[in-house]
C-alpha cells in the first residue's frame, strides 16, 4: 500500500529533523510540554526506550518505574508536545522490542551499558 504523493510531502515537511537518533534499549530524557490553565512549562519523563515504530505518523514508548509501580508512556515522533529528547546512555540489547521488560523487577531487569568510544 503505497501514500498518496501529496500526503507524502506532507509528512515530509512536517518531519522533525531535530531528534536524536535512539533505539529500543536507550535511556533518554523527554522533555514534555505541559499545558495549565493559560501557562506552559516542561516536565521530564526519563526512562527506557521499549519500542519505536517509524513512518509518517511514528511514535515510541518509554517505561520508567516510578514509586515502584512501572508507568509507560507513547509519544509521538512529529508532535509539538515533546520539546527535546535527550539520549543518557545505551544498552546493549538483542530485540528491536523490549516488552520483556515488563514482567522483570529489581536487579533481572539490570541491562549491560554500551561502551561509549572516547573522542
Amino acid at each position: 500500500m503505497s501514500i498518496h504523493p501529496v500526503m507524502q510531502r506532507l509528512a515530509e515537511k512536517l518531519k522533525r529533523t531535530d531528534l536524536p537518533e535512539f533505539k529500543a534499549g536507550d535511556q533518554v530524557r523527554v522533555q514534555v510540554k505541559i499545558k495549565e490553565g493559560d501557562k506552559e512549562r516542561l516536565q521530564a519523563f526519563e526512562g527506557l526506550v521499549i519500542a519505536v515504530n517509524h513512518g509518517p505518523q511514528g511514535s515510541f514508548t518509554v517505561r520508567k518505574i516510578s514509586f515502584g509501580q512501572g508507568v509507560e508512556r507513547i509519544f509521538p515522533l512529529n508532535s509539538k508536545v515533546v520539546d527535546k529528547v535527550e539520549k543518557i546512555r545505551s544498552y546493549r540489547v538483542r530485540r528491536a522490542k523490549l516488552f520483556y521488560m515488563r514482567g522483570l523487577r529489581g536487579k533481572a531487569a539490570r541491562m549491560r551499558e554500551v561502551a561509549r568510544e572516547q573522542a
